[in-house]
């Protein structure tokens, strides 16, 4: 059943990304599908907060996607693990599952992200149960380009496609 917020949610990636509304789909994979780079993610994020009147921490998705996993649970040496892959899988039901597979690495979380998880986002921000543990950091620090899971003693910069944000 669609969202009361996916229209709107459709509407704001497509103006982001300067796109037409019909091709912007609930099942768009924002990156692979619509063109979406790393650094549109901020403004899109900017703009369902200010829309929807919800605040978005930074690395929200990747945090929601690893649930109650440790980070060592999660992932080693960035990639996830068979056990953080089961859990993307359950919290991450609108991605395509086949695109979660044994390799996927941390910095490659993004590339799965669809309208539809923008838009469970804000559907879940703005539900009475979105409250959230003070104490649980994100998997990945936009503003220093950093991962924040404990996988060393220091944290690692991202290369890829993730270290142009």
């Amino acid at each position: 059943m669609p969202s009361q917020t996916i229209e709107k949610v459709r509407g704001i990636i497509a103006e982001a990304l300067y796109l037409d509304l019909e091709e912007v789909n609930s099942d768009s994979v924002l990156m692979g599908d619509l063109g979406a780079e790393s650094i549109d993610f901020l403004d899109i994020v900017f703009r369902l907060e200010k829309q929807f009147g919800v605040k978005i921490p930074r690395g929200e998705v990747e945090r929601r996607a690893k649930g109650p996993l440790s980070d060592e649970q999660f992932a080693v040496n960035g990639v996830i693990t068979n056990i953080g892959l089961e859990q993307l899988k359950k919290a991450m039901p609108e991605v395509d599952q086949s695109a979660i597979k044994a390799g996927l690495s941390l910095r490659d979380l993004p590339s799965l992200f669809t309208v539809a998880t923008f838009d469970r986002m804000v559907s879940e921000q703005l539900s009475p149960a979105a409250a959230t543990p003070s104490n649980v950091k994100p998997l990945f620090d936009v503003a220093t380009r950093r991962t924040t899971a404990n996988l060393s003693s220091s944290p690692k910069v991202l290369t890829g496609s993730m270290s142009r944000i």
